[in-house]
């Protein structure tokens, strides 16, 4: 899947041992598109995204909340129970290829 946002916060970040990282994203698609009626509509998906490893550490120097991105990643669905008992399904972008968008401050200062 290819998707085209902006996060809706900063990623959450986690560390496992020494060296592996995990930074889960909140991503924010907007579509507009025009009704029945004619008129303009807009509308937000919100997808979960899961970065690994290097991507994981790109994500943590480079994306805060608000940040766009193009993304390329497969779909996954995590079945589990909740607190209730209940099953559910989760889905989630494993992400492979990550495009910063947005002109970053941090970036700006490098060049």
């Amino acid at each position: 899947v290819q998707l085209v946002g902006r996060l809706g916060a900063d990623p959450e970040m986690k560390t496992y041992g020494e060296h592996k990282k995990l930074a889960n994203i909140r991503l924010a698609v907007n579509d507009r598109y025009k009704n029945a009626k004619g008129e303009w509509m807009d509308e937000t998906q919100w997808f979960t995204l899961v970065a690994w490893s290097k991507l994981a550490i790109y994500v943590e120097k480079y994306l805060t909340k608000g940040t766009e991105v193009a993304v390329e990643g497969r779909i996954v669905n995590k079945a589990f129970t909740d607190k209730n008992g209940v099953k559910r399904v989760r889905t989630e972008i494993i992400v492979g290829e990550i495009l910063l968008l947005s002109k970053q401050k941090e970036l700006l200062l490098e060049i």
